[in-house]
């Protein structure tokens, strides 16, 4: 009897693994549906072109005419560089993001004294600059003082030369971005 078991537990076996190797069919795959054609172009509408995108533009100048020494004045050569330089360009822009004053003075003084002169510089361009149209809410300034000098000079000369060789240093930097119309 336990022969009998023993090949019933064979058989038994070859079956499954039998069962298990037999190729049955896999389901075919569903065939892919045809792309639908493109829709045919109308001709009644007229192909527009793509409008570019408007970049920011940045005005800079920098100028060493706006000021005589030790003044925070506008002279009339600073007026027209300002009219010229920055009022014809900020007409070019449709929308101003910001107008950047910022006031520099030379080393000659106090650095208490140099900082209220790089001010008055700075604020004296922006009430220009808003007498002649710029939004005042969109024009901010910065006196810099004697921080941030363009030039050196040595001290082993006569006050009058030292005063002209510093002249670069005593200026006003107007920034403007915005985009264009």
């Amino acid at each position: 009897m336990s022969s009998k078991k023993a090949l019933f537990s064979v058989l038994c076996g070859v079956a499954l693994i039998a069962g298990c190797a037999s190729d049955q069919p896999k389901p075919a795959a569903k065939p892919e549906a045809a792309p639908a054609p493109a829709p045919a172009p109308r001709a009644a509408e007229p192909v527009k072109p793509v409008a570019e995108a408007k970049k920011p533009a940045i005005i800079n100048l920098s100028s060493t005419e706006l000021f005589e020494f030790n003044k925070a004045t506008l002279t009339a050569a600073a007026r027209g560089k300002l009219d010229a330089e920055v009022i014809a360009k900020l007409k070019d822009l449709g929308d101003i993001r910001y107008v950047n004053v910022n006031g520099h003075a030379d080393r000659l003084g106090t650095p208490q004294y140099n900082q209220r002169l790089s001010e008055k510089r700075a604020d004296a361009v922006r009430a220009y600059l808003v007498s002649k149209g710029a939004d005042r809410a969109k024009v901010e300034v910065f006196g810099f003082g004697k921080t941030l000098p363009v030039k050196s000079c040595p001290d082993e000369q006569n006050r009058a030369a030292l005063i002209e060789c510093l002249s670069p240093n005593r200026r006003v930097v107007v920034e403007v971005q915005g985009s264009p119309r």
